[in-house]
């Protein structure tokens, strides 16, 4: 009878250390898919970190805040029109992030004229808006992950340029940008931004500010 008691008490001990053990295995899953996602958006904030040029921050009377990244380019390489007419392109990236509690409205517009450098003499660019969104898992590629980039010059290189994004609370958005120099033997560093004064956008290549836009918001006072 003892020896039955005993043999019980062995048993249910065994069978609640199993279930103890079970119970523990979740617990040490979920600690390491979250060190592994936290790796993953280190390395992505390494990449992003590498290919920001500018940052800008914007704040409202109640600290909610609106930032601006501007990239570093990638390109400058040809690109033929199709009548035969050569180019230089080059590419960035401008993200906006959204953290007040109303939605952003953005509007920017380049006409089809293009821009002289005062920095780059004798060199003129065009500035175009593709449609397309820009995700920081496309950082790492050639023009930035852009596809079909040339189809997309030959369909709008003669036309004016525009965007306009929604960007609710909370929330980011992130857009290309084309230049495309229009004379030949283009040479010299090119270093681009999104800036915002008041709800007027401002986009700037090197030294030359262009005043491309507006957002719906009021109040925003850049911070240094």
């Amino acid at each position: 009878m003892k020896k039955s008691i005993l043999l019980l008490v062995l048993t249910l001990a065994a069978l609640s250390s199993c279930k103890e053990n079970s119970k523990s295995t979740p617990d040490t899953v979920d600690t390491k898919t979250l060190d592994s996602v936290k790796n993953i958006e280190n390395k992505k904030q390494a990449a992003l970190n590498k290919a920001i040029y500018t940052k800008y921050e914007y704040r409202d009377s109640k600290g909610a805040s609106v930032t601006i990244e501007n990239s570093l380019p990638k390109g400058g390489s040809r690109y033929t029109d199709p009548n035969g007419k050569e180019y230089i392109y080059v590419l960035f990236w401008t993200r906006i992030n959204n953290q007040t509690a109303n939605p952003l409205e953005l509007k920017m517009d380049f006409p089809v004229d293009s821009y002289e450098i005062p920095a780059l003499p004798d060199q003129y660019f065009k500035i175009l808006l593709p449609p397309n969104e820009m995700t920081y898992e496309k950082i790492p590629l050639f023009n930035y992950g852009f596809k079909d980039l040339n189809s997309f010059l030959d369909k709008n290189i003669h036309k004016s340029s525009s965007l306009k994004r929604t960007i609710n609370p909370k929330q980011s958005s992130s857009f290309y940008v084309v230049l495309l120099c229009v004379t030949k033997g283009a040479h010299g560093t090119l270093r681009t931004g999104l800036s915002l004064k008041g709800q007027n956008l401002f986009y700037t290549i090197n030294d030359r500010e262009i005043h491309c836009g507006n957002i719906n918001l009021k109040d925003l006072i850049l911070q240094k």
